[in-house]
């Protein structure tokens, strides 16, 4: 975590109303209410403009779900949000990913055991957060296995998690008790 202390702290129940408690009620009813949740409820106009777009991302995308995982991971690495890489360790062992790979994924493309298309999505996940390109060996490896659909997804899975990654390392999102962060 790069900070020890929320900049925007959490909403507590508490304190919440108006807006920002009918959001909270809104995601409890889909599950626990994370420290994620209650920041950005404090802003409802964004909550609900973002929010359509994370769940494309997280539940609407054509990708399947260990392949998505693979690149919110990485980039979560990329961006060093102890948070959302927290978040989706689990996420990304819920959709099939082992500890192992999960603690490769700090190693990259390169590193060995990878299948080769995995090494490609981390590579892909590389190339957008250096150059916010993918370069057209990638593109060609991508595009062998996906249509045009998830090769958009893949860019804007990777631009979405980027986008959260920054607000969570800036306004301080504490990862809730229980949650790892980075692999030791």
């Amino acid at each position: 975590m790069r900070l020890s202390e929320p900049r925007i702290p959490a909403l507590s129940d508490a304190d919440a109303g108006g807006e920002a408690q009918e959001l909270l009620e809104r995601a409890a009813e889909r599950g626990p209410l994370l420290n994620v949740t209650r920041t950005l409820a404090q802003y409802p106009t964004l909550w609900r403009s973002w929010g359509r777009f994370a769940r494309h991302v997280i539940t609407e995308t054509s990708l399947p779900p260990r392949e998505r995982e693979l690149l919110i991971l990485r980039t979560g690495w990329h961006c060093q949000s102890g948070y959302e890489f927290g978040q989706h360790r689990r996420m990304g062992r819920e959709a099939g990913l082992t500890d192992e790979e999960i603690a490769r994924v700090i190693e990259g493309p390169e590193a060995a055991g990878w299948d080769p298309f995995d090494a490609t999505l981390l590579r892909a996940a590389d190339e957008l957060h250096a150059d916010a390109f993918l370069s057209d060996a990638t593109w060609a490896a991508l595009g062998e296995r996906y249509s045009r659909e998830q090769l958009m997804d893949v860019v804007f899975t990777v631009g979405q998690y980027h986008t959260v990654s920054m607000a969570l390392n800036t306004f301080g999102v504490q990862l809730e008790a229980g949650t790892p962060g980075f692999p030791e």
